[in-house]
């Protein structure tokens, strides 16, 4: 008898982000089976059985369990949360030795376990860390994506949609670049509904320009703000987390801004970076290349060579 089709998610890492991400996928009901792996084991089955007896409260009941790099042999999906933290006043960009040396160590060990579904990396630097993990994993470059700057993105509609007064799922725009503090606003393509931002600004004296300025000044700072006051950012990527999660699991064919790599779109080759993309069970179907003005394309490149530059040195690029 065949076996039964489930959706199998394995979690690495359940510090703030992994166990904020396996919590709000169990009260979503979006995967079948969720495993639960780190090196601090006593932590990890700790969640597993605060999770389990939350499951008769859950929309589905989602088969949870403490396991090992073998249990990601027959998972659709592997998402990476291990790494060290980025402290007060540092920068993500900072993280990057350590957090390669430790991305190495994960993916041989899953890799190993021949695994053949798709990696989603949120660990910071995201944009560096999915690159590398791409690199060392092997596989093709649509089954590797970083959460990228869909928080970003997610930032900026609540933030625009409270200056509006707007509910912010009817605010259409998007952060791009780096997830840090190269990142860019595509104020070109912002939209209130189907009204231009720009426009919006124009009919109405109340709005004024520099203050959609702070905006963005406060969508790329945010996490600054949020670890200074409570030590680290975790629940809001945890969502974004499972937004990508339910993309892929259930063939979506969304539209969300992810960590992609790159070969000729918007001008840059061999760089994963924050891009509208198409997310379906497959990965990555493709990458959304929209018309960026030249201000735009400008602040893209100088946020794309920013990350060669951080990447060179440990690829050989």
């Amino acid at each position: 008898m065949a076996k039964e089709r489930v959706n199998r998610v394995v979690v690495i890492g359940t510090g703030s982000v992994g166990s904020s991400y396996a919590f709000a996928l169990m009260n979503q009901g979006i995967a079948d089976e969720l495993v639960l792996i780190d090196l601090y084991k006593d932590k990890a089955m700790g969640d597993v059985m605060d999770l389990n007896h939350g499951k008769v409260f859950a929309p589905h009941p989602t088969n949870i369990w403490y396991g090992d790099y073998e249990d990601c042999r027959d998972a659709d999906l592997v998402v990476i949360c291990a790494g060290a933290n980025q402290k007060p006043g540092e920068t993500r960009l900072e993280l990057v030795d350590k957090n390669i040396k430790i991305f190495k160590s994960i993916v041989d060990s899953v890799m190993k376990a021949q695994f053949d579904g798709i990696f989603l990396v949120a660990t910071n630097p995201v944009d560096i860390l999915t690159y590398a993990t791409w690199k060392f994993s092997g596989l093709p470059k649509e089954r590797v994506i970083g959460s990228g700057t869909i928080l970003d993105t997610a930032r900026f509609r609540f933030l625009l949609g409270d200056y509006f007064k707007v509910a912010p799922t009817n605010v259409h725009a998007y952060i791009i670049g780096e997830h840090g503090d190269t990142e860019l606003p595509v104020w070109s393509h912002a939209e209130i509904g189907s009204i231009p931002v720009e426009q919006y600004v124009e009919r109405d004296e109340t709005y004024k320009k520099e203050e959609l300025n702070q905006i963005f000044t406060n969508v790329r700072d945010a996490a600054y703000h949020i670890i200074e006051k409570k030590g680290a950012t975790y629940y809001g990527i945890a969502m974004g987390l499972v937004r990508i999660t339910r993309a892929i699991l259930h063939n979506e064919n969304a539209i969300l801004t992810v960590s992609a790599y790159l070969e000729g779109e918007y001008g840059e080759k061999d760089v994963y970076i924050g891009v509208p993309a198409i997310i379906n069970r497959g990965g990555i179907r493709e990458v959304l290349e929209i018309e960026l003005n030249e201000e735009e394309k400008q602040q893209f490149k100088h946020s794309a060579n920013v990350l060669k530059e951080i990447l060179a040195p440990h690829f050989n690029m």
